[in-house]
């Protein structure tokens, strides 16, 4: 890891042990990142290759359905996402506050570069109503079929906010023939 999470935890005023109660556990960060997806601005989002891979044959099955989806966010170092949390309590948020809308710095699936963050055209990100969406409910009946899943469904056990647009590459599950 690129910085150390107890450092950052005493710089940000939030307790390891209490993060750990939560049922979370250190996030390594991902060796090795290929690019996923390039938007239009030229915004590179990096995973994992073999979540990258997966990623496209979701995206690619996702438009085969007339659903468009597109990452908003998906690698991130620790560095970064200690700057994230920086920036919500510079605005006014207590530490409680933003940790439930971003995880503590080196506690996020996004260092492991296996998780995304989604979006629609036309649809501001990381809003709840993402789960009134026709690409939420097609990730309800697919993603998995990719390898990815939902970490932080509505009352999740780690205390997030729920974040229908939030999901991380595992494995796919088989497909059962009949």
């Amino acid at each position: 890891m690129s910085a150390d999470p107890h450092a950052l935890a005493d710089e940000l005023g939030f307790s390891i042990a209490e993060v750990e109660a939560r049922g979370l556990t250190l996030c390594e960060e991902a060796a090795e990142l290929e690019l996923a997806q390039a938007d239009a601005d030229g915004r590179a989002h990096y995973l994992i290759p073999e979540a990258a891979r997966a990623w496209r044959e979701l995206k690619e099955a996702a438009a085969a359905d007339g659903i468009g989806i597109a990452i908003a966010s998906a690698y991130r170092s620790v560095d970064r996402q200690a700057e994230l949390v920086r920036r919500k309590l510079a605005a006014g948020q207590s530490i409680g506050q933003a940790l439930a809308v971003c995880a503590p710095p080196g506690f996020s699936e996004h260092h492991t570069g296996r998780a995304v963050d989604l979006a629609i055209p036309g649809m501001p990100a990381l809003e709840a109503e993402f789960a009134s969406t026709a690409a939420f409910a097609w990730l309800v009946r697919r993603a998995a079929e990719f390898g990815f899943h939902m970490s932080y469904p509505a009352d999740n056990p780690q205390g997030y906010l729920y974040e229908p647009w939030h999901w991380c590459y595992r494995e796919a599950e088989p497909t059962a023939f009949a």
